[in-house]
């Protein structure tokens, strides 16, 4: 551990982010999705037939009694896009678990503009497709792309904040979750009793299976996973619905301590007698302090995005383009509707919707972020594809077909160049300007179980900072160790910050942790804690009672009463009550940072924390 650098500590630091690993692996699999669309279209003009042919060819599945017939194109928007649609359901359970909704009244606010941002579109597509047979289509006009969208949104610039994109994934969650129903419902012209009834049923038995232990929960689990897509499927209901409802069924819980000390535990019995059976039992061990949710989302995540949806978008986004396509999309009432819908419907549904919301609760309900931060998402949202090409290619055939596919295509695009026109003439504004414009003023959920108390807890910085950076440490810990000189960095240069340390030693891994704690409470007692907090630090691979001396006498402190201290340990409680408050706080790892009582997740260098502070010092205190 002791050679890794910081470069690696931050790689390592944005792993242990769900949120933001997702948010970095749509946005960098965007490009790759572009690059699918572009080729799909090279492809369906360059060799029409071929292109045709390919995706059309049907072949079969058998598994014992059951079998399915099925075209490649179908195998991959009702097969394979289940399982991308599985990642979109456990990402909405994480929120509802772990992140801005845990509050359920900002569901409220998030859940409503993604309906009425839907039903909008719907009503312009449906005022212009009022009659005739594109009528039918109107599911197409009502859809974001997550993928592409927070592609769009990192192209916008750095000077986007992170909140904006958690907004944006509350809402699209919602526009993913009632467009699949649509599918469900409004596109399947029969459905056929026995196969629904299976479905529900291993549904049911999915649920029930989430109490089991997680040694016999998997196999299980996706077996009656497996069964719910095949009963769908059987009851002619599109199966790719079944990736979402599985994913809204696993819970999200962040790692215990007690989990990860026993994980340890299992490790260091198989380091001593490296049998198979104790490899096993490490193994499930350190499966079982994550959820499944955690581990469901690191299996599919990377290679839906960066396999399945472009494989999506190759199989779908061809079209033959020529002039006599172009000529009739212009004036085809199918295209027009999907563009308007998605150009100016989206943007007018969530930005009003917020306002009324926000105007009618007098403020107590309001976006997590500022107007421009609303209306930069109102136009994003207007970034079709993904379910937008499902419900077409369910509505349409023909020409037709290709009409509303070119109107997705245009709507993504021009609604990409405005929101990235529109974030970039934002970040022409003066800094505090454009902090308000994108964050707004609406109070963040706080993580940090237990305040700041200045009588107790050990500050460095003025008592009236507007940010106060809480970090809890182990002097043993070589991550908290290439943390600390970010830390010095941050306080030299932000005359604004007050940072706190707590202590949270890791027993199990990191055996001088404790005393070393003890032993810079001991230095406290004398004034002079924060230069033992460095001297600990610095010296972590010497942390001995007879090293913690020494350093109690390069810092001129009463040697008797330091050593009585450390070896009666009248400090031990006050440890124990800061290794208490992280617990309560959900944190299991060292260094744990959070910025006004908001955790931060992902990388610990010095730029990006620098970003969250300047955020935090927008927002309100409370």
């Amino acid at each position: 551990m002791t050679g890794l650098d910081p470069g690696q500590m931050s790689m390592v630091g944005a792993a242990t982010s769900p949120l933001r690993a997702f948010l970095r692996t749509e946005t960098a699999s965007a490009a790759v999705l572009a690059a699918a669309i572009v080729l799909a279209l090279v492809w369906a003009n360059v060799a029409t037939d071929q292109y045709e042919a390919f995706w059309t060819w049907v072949f079969g599945v058998r598994l014992g009694p059951l079998s399915a017939e099925l075209d490649l194109r179908t195998w991959v928007n009702s097969g394979l896009m289940a399982l991308f649609f599985l990642v979109v359901g456990l990402e909405a359970r994480r929120e509802i678990d772990l992140g801005e909704l845990r509050d359920r009244r900002r569901l409220i606010l998030p859940l409503t503009a993604g309906l009425v941002g839907m039903a909008l579109p719907v009503l312009i597509y449906l005022a212009i497709n009022h009659s005739g047979t594109a009528v039918h289509g109107w599911g197409a006009a009502m859809s974001t792309d997550t993928a592409l969208a927070l592609g769009v949104l990192a192209v916008a610039g750095r000077h986007v904040p992170d909140r904006i994109r958690t907004f944006l994934l509350t809402v699209f969650v919602v526009d993913d979750i009632v467009a699949l129903i649509v599918i469900a419902v409004a596109y399947t012209d029969h459905v056929r009793i026995p196969g629904l009834a299976i479905a529900l049923a291993a549904y049911a038995g999915l649920l029930l299976s989430t109490r089991l232990d997680h040694r016999h929960r998997m196999p299980i689990f996706t077996t009656l996973a497996v069964v719910v897509w095949c009963g769908l499927l059987a009851s002619g209901i599109d199966p790719v619905v079944a990736g979402l409802a599985v994913g809204l069924a696993t819970s999200a819980y962040l790692p215990s301590r007690s989990a990860l000390e026993e994980a340890t535990t299992l490790v260091r019995l198989f380091r001593e007698q490296p049998t198979p059976e104790l490899a096993g039992s490490a193994t499930r061990g350190l499966t079982g302090a994550l959820s499944a949710n955690a581990r469901m989302q690191h299996t599919f995540h990377r290679v839906t995005s960066y396999a399945i949806v472009p494989l999506f978008a190759l199989a779908n986004a061809g079209i033959p383009i020529d002039s006599q396509l172009l000529t009739a999309a212009v004036t085809a009432p199918a295209t027009i509707g999907i563009f308007v819908a998605y150009v100016v419907g989206k943007p007018l549904a969530v930005a009003g919707t917020s306002w009324v919301i926000t105007r009618t609760s007098r403020g107590a309900l309001q976006p997590p972020v500022g107007w421009a931060g609303v209306l930069g998402s109102g136009m994003l949202s207007g970034v079709a594809f993904t379910v937008s090409l499902l419900i077409a290619d369910l509505a349409f055939t023909g020409s037709e077909l290709e009409e509303a596919k070119l109107g997705v295509l245009a709507a993504a695009l021009v609604a990409g160049l405005l929101t990235v026109s529109f974030f970039r003439l934002i970040a022409l504004l003066p800094a505090p300007a454009r902090a308000r414009a994108l964050l707004g003023t609406a109070h963040q959920l706080k993580d940090l179980a237990i305040p700041v108390e200045p009588d107790r807890d050990h500050l460095r910085g003025p008592a009236d900072a507007s940010v106060t950076i809480v970090e809890y440490g182990d002097f043993e810990c070589p991550w908290t160790q290439m943390a600390a000189p970010t830390a010095r960095k941050l306080i030299a240069r932000n005359s604004h910050i007050r940072y706190v340390w707590r202590h949270l030693p890791l027993h199990d891994v990191h055996p001088h942790a404790q005393l070393a704690a003890e032993a810079a409470e001991a230095a406290a007692r004398q004034n002079r804690f924060w230069q033992m907090h460095d001297l600990l630090l610095t010296n972590q691979d010497n942390l001995e009672l007879d090293h913690l001396i020494g350093y109690a006498t390069e810092l001129g402190l009463d040697i008797d009463r330091f050593h009585d201290d450390l070896t009666s340990h009248p400090f031990a409680a006050r440890v124990a009550q800061d290794v208490d408050s992280a617990d309560r706080s959900g944190v299991a790892g060292t260094p744990t940072f959070f910025i006004n009582g908001r955790r931060h997740d992902g990388p610990q260098d010095l730029t990006t924390l620098t970003n969250a502070i300047q955020e935090a010092r927008h927002q309100p205190a409370g």
